[in-house]
C-alpha cells in the first residue's frame, strides 16, 4: 500500500528534524544527562516538526540503547513505541477528546505504573481545543504527575493555551523552516524516490510551502507523476501562476492594460488556478518589489526564488513605493471578499479593474500620491488622458467702450488654460501640475473670478496650500492681463448659481463705467 511522502519520510531521530536544531539540541542533552522535565509544551505553525518530536521523545526516553539522547531504533521498546502496539504511550487529538471525561480517564490512568516500557507519556495535540473544564481536570495531574507519566503537549495556538497551564509545562517555540532547508530536504527525498525533481521546482515547492515541511512533502506527492517536476509542472499541480505568467500579470497592471490583466486572470481560470492564490501570489511579488524599492542594502537572498533580482528590478522600476502599497490593500480587501463571493471570476476581474484604475483614494497619504504621480511622469506613463478645453473667441459687447476689458459668460470654459499649464511648470509641486495636466481639474470663467473646480479632495488640497494657489492665481491674472480672483471647488461643493437680474447688472455697469469701486461680499 502506497504511504504519503510525509509519513514515510518523517524523521526517526532528531538529527532528522529538519530546522529546529535550537529544540532537537536541547532535548536531546536533556535525555543525556537525565534532566527531563515531567511537561513539555510545543507549540508553532503547522508541518513545522512537533508532533515529530514528541514521538521521537516519546521513543527516546523508553530507549533501552539511547545514542546520545536518540533512540536507537533497534531495541523492542523502540519497535514496539514505532508500530503503534505499546498502549502505555498514547496520542490524543483534543480537538475530538476535548471533554471533561476524556482528561478524567487519564488522569485514572496514571496511577498505574507503565507495563511494557520505562514511561507511560500522553501526547496531546492541538490541546488548545481542551474545553475550560478539561484543562482545570489536568492542572493538578499536570503540575505533579507520578514520575513513570510524561506529558508532551503540541499546540498551533499558543495564545489559546491557559496561562495556568504554560507555567506548569516547559515551553519550546517551533520556527518556520527556512525555504533553503526544504528545498535541500525536497531534493534528497526526491533522489532517494527517483522524482526527476528541478532545482525550480524545489524552490517554488519550498516557497509555497510557507516553512512548513509536510506541506512541501506533500506538493511533491501531487507533482511526482510529472515527467520533470519544474516551476511549470508544480504552477499546473498546485494551482496558481507560473513567474512568467505572474510577472506578466504585474506589467499589464504597471501599464493600465486592462484588456491583458483581465486575459490573464481568465486563462488561469479556464486553466483551474485558484484565484486566491492567483492574488496571494502578487501580493508575494509586490512584497519583493518593496523591498529592492525601498530597501538600500542587497536584498537578492530575501526575494522569492521564483524570481529573478533583475526581474524585480525591472519589475519595481517605474512604480512609486505607495502604489505598491495600495496595490496590496486591495488585493487583500478582495481576497476576504473572495471567500464569500458568488461568482469568484467576476469578483478577481473586478479586483483587476481597480488596480489598472486606482484614483486617489486608495492612497494612504497625500504624499503617498504624489510620489506616485511624480514616478509615472518619469516613466512616461500616462496616468489618465487630459481633457481637451476648447477656447472660444471672446466677442465684444455691442454698447462696451473700446479701453473696457470684455468679460465672459460664467459656465465657459477658459481659454487661456493650456498657457496656464505650460507657465506653471517649474512653479508649482510637480503633483500639483500633473493633476492638474490630467484632467482632474477644469477651468471656467466668470467675470474676474477663475473657477477651479476639482475631481477629488486630494487636488482641490494640493491647490489650496500655499504658495501654490498664489502663484496659480498671479501667473493666470498675468495671462487674462486683469487681476482674476482665484476659486476652488471641492467634488462636494458646488457653485452657486445666480438667476440673471437685469436691473442689478445696470447698476454694475453704470458703476464700472464711473470708476466707482465695488466690494463683493
Amino acid at each position: 500500500m502506497y504511504q504519503a511522502l510525509y509519513r514515510k519520510w518523517r524523521p526517526l531521530k532528531f538529527a532528522d528534524v529538519i530546522g529546529q536544531k535550537h529544540i532537537t539540541d536541547t532535548l536531546k542533552a536533556q535525555i543525556t544527562t537525565n534532566r527531563l522535565s515531567h511537561a513539555y509544551l510545543f507549540s508553532g505553525t503547522r508541518g513545522t516538526g512537533k508532533t515529530t518530536c514528541a514521538k521521537i521523545l516519546a521513543r527516546a526516553v523508553n530507549c533501552q540503547n539511547p545514542k546520545d539522547g536518540d533512540p536507537c531504533g533497534e531495541c523492542e521498546a523502540c519497535k514496539s513505541i514505532l508500530d503503534g502496539s505499546v498502549l502505555d504511550v498514547v496520542e490524543i487529538d483534543a480537538a475530538s477528546n476535548n471533554g471533561v471525561d476524556n482528561i478524567r480517564d487519564i488522569r485514572e490512568e496514571t496511577r498505574y505504573a507503565p507495563a511494557a516500557v520505562k514511561k507511560r507519556v500522553y501526547i496531546i495535540d492541538e490541546v488548545h481545543m481542551l474545553s475550560v473544564g478539561a484543562f482545570n481536570a489536568l492542572l493538578k495531574t499536570l503540575e505533579e504527575p507520578p514520575s513513570h507519566v510524561l506529558f508532551i503537549l503540541a499546540t498551533t495556538e499558543i495564545h489559546k493555551v491557559p496561562a495556568t497551564i504554560l507555567s506548569r509545562c516547559q515551553r519550546f517555540d517551533f520556527r518556520r523552516i527556512t525555504p533553503d532547508d526544504i528545498a535541500k530536504r525536497l531534493c534528497e527525498v526526491a533522489n532517494a524516490e527517483n522524482i526527476n525533481l528541478t532545482d525550480g521546482g524545489a524552490k517554488l515547492i519550498a516557497r509555497l510551502a510557507d516553512g512548513a515541511m509536510r506541506d512541501a512533502l506533500s506538493m511533491l506527492d501531487r507533482t511526482a507523476e510529472c515527467e520533470t517536476v519544474d516551476e511549470d509542472a508544480v504552477s499546473r499541480c498546485i494551482g496558481i501562476l507560473g513567474s512568467d505568467d505572474a510577472i506578466s500579470l504585474m506589467k499589464a497592471i504597471e501599464q493600465k492594460n486592462l484588456a491583458e490583466a483581465v486575459q490573464i486572470i481568465g486563462n488561469a481560470y479556464d486553466a483551474g488556478r485558484e484565484l486566491s492564490g492567483v492574488f496571494d501570489q502578487l501580493l508575494g511579488l509586490i512584497r519583493d518589489m518593496l523591498l529592492v524599492k525601498t530597501s538600500k542594502q542587497d536584498v537578492s537572498s530575501m526575494i522569492s526564488p521564483a524570481y529573478t533580482i533583475d526581474n524585480i528590478n525591472v519589475l519595481a522600476e517605474p512604480v512609486a513605493a505607495s502604489t505598491l502599497i495600495a496595490w496590496s490593500n486591495i488585493l487583500q480587501q478582495s481576497q476576504s471578499r473572495l471567500k464569500t463571493a458568488a461568482n469568484r471570476r467576476v469578483e478577481a476581474e473586478l479586483t483587476i479593474v481597480r488596480l489598472c484604475n486606482m484614483g486617489g483614494e486608495n492612497y494612504d497619504t497625500l504624499t503617498g500620491r504624489v510620489e506616485a504621480l511624480e514616478k509615472s511622469i518619469q516613466s512616461g506613463v500616462v496616468v489618465s488622458k487630459p481633457v481637451a478645453i476648447k477656447p472660444e473667441k471672446k466677442q465684444m459687447p455691442k454698447t462696451e467702450k473700446p479701453q473696457q476689458k470684455p468679460q465672459q459668460k460664467a459656465g465657459q470654459p477658459w481659454q487661456h488654460w493650456a498657457k496656464l499649464l505650460n507657465q506653471l511648470a517649474g512653479k508649482i509641486n510637480i503633483g500639483t501640475l500633473t493633476c492638474m495636466k490630467s484632467g482632474y481639474v477644469s477651468a471656467q470663467i466668470d467675470g474676474d473670478k477663475l473657477l477651479l473646480f476639482c475631481d477629488d479632495d486630494i487636488t482641490a488640497g494640493l491647490l489650496k496650500a500655499e504658495p501654490t494657489k498664489t502663484r496659480v492665481q498671479t501667473a493666470a491674472s498675468e495671462l487674462e492681463g486683469s487681476q482674476l480672483r482665484l476659486r476652488i471647488y471641492e467634488p462636494n461643493q458646488k457653485q452657486v448659481k445666480q438667476e440673471d437680474n437685469k436691473s442689478v447688472d445696470e447698476i454694475l455697469q453704470k458703476a464700472q463705467d464711473l470708476n466707482i469701486e465695488i466690494t463683493e461680499l
